[in-house]
């Protein structure tokens, strides 16, 4: 059985959903904009547990890929029209500004 969501994975992944396609943001933004700039992991576990449909859409600070997932979010990624080569976003990066703007 899997564990139900916490307020915060709800949160994360409200927040996720809202990054607008062909453009990225980093588990260090998410958890800022959320009010908790040190939980860039919780973050990424969050999304590791597939609760927003938009996880292809966040990637590290650098603007690497996941881990173990880059062949998918790279296909969903450039699907959507962002530039990547390898396993990093290509710059310019298509950085979100974040909820509100």
């Amino acid at each position: 059985m899997v564990p139900e969501q916490t307020a915060f994975e709800r949160r994360v992944a409200e927040l996720v959903e809202q990054i607008p396609p062909g453009t990225v943001a980093s588990y260090g933004r998410v958890a800022g904009w959320l009010g908790v700039p040190a939980a860039s992991r919780a973050v990424g576990g969050a999304l590791a547990r597939g609760l927003a449909t938009a996880a292809h859409r966040v990637v590290t600070a650098d603007g690497r890929l996941v881990p173990g997932w880059e062949r998918e979010q790279r296909e969903r990624l450039r699907a959507e029209g962002v530039r990547v080569q390898g396993n990093i976003v290509s710059e310019p990066i298509p950085w979100w500004d974040g909820p509100g703007t």
